[in-house]
């Protein structure tokens, strides 16, 4: 094999798999395949894991949750509301060994990333930074910075989506970036700013600001969402909206919907033409003493040769993938952590850890089907109404998975003449465009959110079992198909508690649902090989 540079390789066998990045996403994906015996390799460019959290947040301060006191002793409950830890078997190696905080600390968990790394001896080779990756034939060849060259069978990039997007705007270059801009209030005191976005990003950067600017504006052409109302966490949340009162209170502080047609310099001042998105076109310029750039990041992909450069996509910023996280037009090359969320946009949790988390623990089964000869893991149950009940209660009941990943995993049984095969935690869509089992009827468990109407906080609740389906709080949801084709779904109605034990308005009715269909059911044996592809 040659490389594009006179390189030396490391080793003289490729790897079967080489992981680039080791942060969360890399650790949890080198954990999952150390734990299978698979050889592996992770390459790092920072001297320990988490370089991101060395820099990201700005302000330090994480918005994932770690709530501590549950009230449960169930760790698999617990991760429920611990949006930080990576899966193991380890209580010692959750972040709540690390911090009590709700909302921890970003250096605490780079110490918490490199503890886990360690007392799980992961492969992982820091120092070494990714320069090009190209494809020959059936491997990939990694080079580095210092002129090596890994090669692997296959890949698995890790590397997030830390590089700044920066919308088309003329000026731009003139408007400071969220990532180096000062994070000191002293530094603006008295000054007119202009942030640009309205993501989380943005708000953490106006809430550090309030006290000292003159004047803040956020502006983006479309209006915010509050991740409150949207259920999606990557929206504003409420631990960064103090700048929202400062807004409606009238206290100098404006959000804008509108287009930034252009930023040009005027003596000591920047000058930001708007043209408004509800005010029947109008165009308005507003001078400003400093412009920062809080408009997200995006997936770097110029590492890639032309020989193995991944299609991007949702305005270049994300790579495109299957619905097994596989690049569509370079075979091997797979993709963990945020730039998962593209399956599930907006929608899901796989652009955050908590989500992503599962995902890779998903995406490691799919690659030992594909590769090693090993079915997805499941449980054989007797084709019997309560029983099924019973089994899918349980898993409403405990899962983390099913609670972060609601609508975008599924518990999935499939029927056979004498038996149900219970497998846990398939991607939803990767169920359906693979067998399971062929011309089989079968059942998909998620957990998902119903539509919210108007005002969150002021919603009118269904309580009777007959009208779960009108529920808009987090509930269990089982749908039955027939040759892939859905025939009907049952919603299990909502708890606060999620305690979906009760025998009148929880067990009952998913018994019936079960006898209902089992009884008509058209008969089918499962495949030898049953969850490959």
């Amino acid at each position: 094999m040659t490389s594009r540079n006179p390189t030396v390789p490391v080793r003289d066998q490729p790897w079967t798999y080489l992981i680039v990045g080791a942060g969360p996403a890399g650790i949890q994906m080198a954990y999952e395949l150390q734990q299978a015996g698979r050889d592996y390799v992770v390459l790092e460019a920072g001297e320990t894991p988490g370089t991101f959290f060395r820099q990201f947040p700005r302000h330090r301060t994480m918005i994932s949750i770690n709530k501590v006191h549950t009230g449960y002793a169930d760790p698999e409950i617990n991760l429920r509301w611990d949006w930080n830890s990576l899966l193991s078997e380890r209580t010692d190696l959750l972040l709540g060994a690390y911090s009590k905080r709700y909302f921890p600390d970003a250096d605490t968990y780079v110490r918490y990333l490199t503890d886990f790394a360690a007392k799980t001896a992961l492969n992982i080779r820091y120092g070494v930074r990714v320069e090009h990756i190209n494809k020959q034939g059936n491997f990939f060849c990694v080079e580095d910075t210092e002129a090596r060259s890994y090669y692997a069978r296959r890949l698995i990039v890790a590397t997030g989506i830390g590089k700044a997007y920066l919308p088309p705007i003329p000026g731009i270059e003139l408007a400071e970036r969220y990532e180096d801009v000062s994070v000191d209030p002293e530094d603006f005191a008295g000054q007119r700013v202009l942030i640009l976005g309205k993501g989380n990003s943005a708000f953490e950067t106006a809430d550090n600001l309030i006290a000292t600017t003159s004047l803040l504006h956020l502006a983006s052409p479309n209006p915010l969402t509050l991740a409150w109302k949207s259920r999606f966490v990557g929206h504003l949340r409420a631990v960064n909206n103090n700048l929202l009162d400062t807004y409606q209170l009238k206290s100098q502080n404006a959000i804008l919907d509108a287009t930034v047609v252009g930023i040009e310099k005027r003596g000591e001042k920047l000058a930001a033409t708007f043209c408004y998105t509800h005010a029947n076109g109008e165009v308005e310029t507003f001078e400003y003493d400093r412009v920062i750039v809080c408009t997200g990041f995006r997936f770097d992909a110029s590492l890639f040769d032309v020989s193995c450069r991944p299609a991007l996509t949702i305005n270049n910023r994300f790579p495109c993938m299957t619905s097994a996280w596989e690049s569509p037009d370079v075979p091997d090359l797979y993709f963990a952590g945020a730039p998962m969320q593209v399956r599930d946009y907006k929608k899901g949790t796989s652009a955050f850890i908590h989500g992503f988390r599962y995902n890779i623990r998903a995406l490691h089964r799919i690659l030992e089907q594909r590769y090693h000869q090993r079915p997805w893991p499941g449980h054989s149950y007797k084709v019997e109404p309560s029983i099924l009940a019973k089994a899918v209660l349980a898993r409403v009941n405990r899962s983390s998975a099913l609670w972060q990943q609601h609508g975008v995993l599924t518990d999935l049984i499939v029927i056979d003449k004498s038996e149900a095969r219970y497998y846990e935690e398939v991607p939803n869509d990767f169920a359906a465009d693979v067998s399971f089992g062929p011309s089989t009827s079968t059942f998909r468990i998620t957990m998902e959110f119903g539509e919210v109407p108007g005002d969150p906080f002021n919603i009118e609740r269904f309580p009777n079992a007959d009208q779960a389906g009108r529920g808009t709080f987090l509930h269990p949801v089982v749908r039955c198909y027939q040759d892939g084709e859905r025939v009907e779904e049952h919603h299990v109605l909502e708890n606060l508690l999620s305690d979906y034990t009760d025998p009148q308005s929880h067990i009952r009715p998913l018994v019936a649902f079960f006898e209902r269909h089992l009884r008509h059911k058209r008969v089918f044996r499962i495949a030898p090989g049953v969850g490959t592809t």
